[in-house]
């Protein structure tokens, strides 16, 4: 969408007074007027967790031909293995069947685009208080795929890491490299 399209787009949301919320909430209602039976578990039926940038343009039920019920999808800005996401992956695994990883980072990622001390300072500047959790911005995308396939590898509260691989999606081609 041009950034025109865009401009329309909300000037239109703000003249009838809603937000993207109220969409999305009445997008919901529709929903759930032709809503067929539920899966009936949390389960993942390909026992496989994602972990992957929370990028609006990574789609990844298309990229990697999922369909609702498959896999566990866990998303974080830069696609990281944060503690939060070893977090995840422990019940994933430990609760819900899961036995295999994959992770995908992108290319044109935007934690390619500042470090973390430029956003650690402009959060103190900017409110007093910098964030007791670290930014984990990376200058390497290849790296940070093999740093963060390490990371949950080396976990011990994730007990199945034989199946651990990490891609990184190219934004301009929907080509996946295999990285780790």
């Amino acid at each position: 969408m041009t950034a025109a399209a865009w401009n329309h787009h909300d000037r239109r949301r703000e003249l009838a007074g809603s937000s993207v919320i109220d969409e999305l909430v009445a997008s919901a209602v529709g929903h759930a007027t032709t809503f067929e039976a539920p899966l009936r578990t949390p389960r993942p039926a390909r026992r496989v967790a994602v972990v992957a940038c929370m990028d609006a343009r990574l789609d990844l039920f298309g990229i990697l031909g999922l369909q609702p019920g498959d896999a566990h999808l866990i998303r974080n800005a830069g696609g990281v293995a944060t503690d939060d996401v070893i977090r995840s992956l422990t019940i994933s695994q430990r609760k819900l069947g899961t036995r295999e990883i994959i992770l995908v980072h992108h290319t044109d990622c935007g934690m390619l685009t500042f470090t973390e001390d430029d956003l650690r300072l402009e959060l103190l500047e900017e409110t007093g208080t910098k964030p007791s959790w670290a930014v984990e911005t990376f200058t390497d995308l290849d790296l940070d795929v093999r740093s963060s396939v390490q990371r949950v590898r080396q976990s011990p509260f994730v007990p199945y890491r034989d199946h651990v691989r990490g891609f990184v999606y190219d934004v301009d081609t929907g080509a996946l490299r295999e990285i780790a």
